[in-house]
């Protein structure tokens, strides 16, 4: 990590630290750093409990579909990481997580988790625009409110993407499933149009 963690951190940031290794074995990462800042961390993990929470109107599966894609497309390797080992615990296809690096391409991704994946990318990759018909198509599925949680979660894990990667936050090796990072939204600038902006 680009920021050396702390030997000793703020008593309000310890309880948070022993409950992540009681859980996973050590603390996150991210944890580490964010905690050298405990106002900030305390509004960052309340940010992104209320978006994970299980009453939701997205999801769990499509939440973390969202949390790896977002991933991926900032080549975060602690996100993927750590995103990926939530989404392996709510999704049933390992096939599928594989696939996810290729949704516009695999039979495994139904309408809704498309409709959700493509505004995903339209909001995470550079020189790309959400459209109204991105828009519309979500409403087949969300209300409003709901989309205004959807858009909330792609930002927010944009940001601790970008936090991860900017300070070169590593893996804690946490999923045991592959999960494809790739530069595809890259190479779609370099090919011709078929006239479907929702890919």
């Amino acid at each position: 990590m680009r920021i050396t963690p702390k030997q000793h951190y703020s008593i309000w940031i310890r309880p948070l630290l022993w409950l992540q290794t009681r859980h996973f074995g050590k603390p996150l990462n991210p944890a580490l750093l964010w905690g050298r800042r405990p106002f900030l961390f305390y509004l960052v993990a309340s940010f992104f409990g209320y978006l994970d929470r299980k009453r939701s109107p997205v999801s769990d599966v499509i939440r973390s579909l969202v949390c790896v894609r977002v991933s991926q497309l900032n080549d975060c390797a602690f996100c993927i990481d750590a995103n990926g080992m939530r989404l392996a615990q709510r999704c049933q296809s390992a096939e599928k997580i594989q696939s996810l690096s290729d949704w516009q391409h695999s039979p495994l991704f139904d309408a809704q988790e498309k409709a959700v994946l493509a505004y995903t990318e339209a909001m995470t990759v550079t020189g790309m625009k959400v459209t109204p018909a991105m828009i519309a198509d979500l409403k087949q599925w969300y209300d409003d409110d709901a989309l205004v949680e959807l858009t909330a979660l792609v930002s927010f894990q944009n940001l601790s993407a970008k936090f991860n990667t900017a300070l070169d936050v590593p893996s804690q090796a946490f999923c045991t499933i592959p999960l494809t990072k790739d530069h595809k939204h890259a190479e779609q600038k370099d090919k011709p149009s078929n006239g479907n902006t929702s890919q």
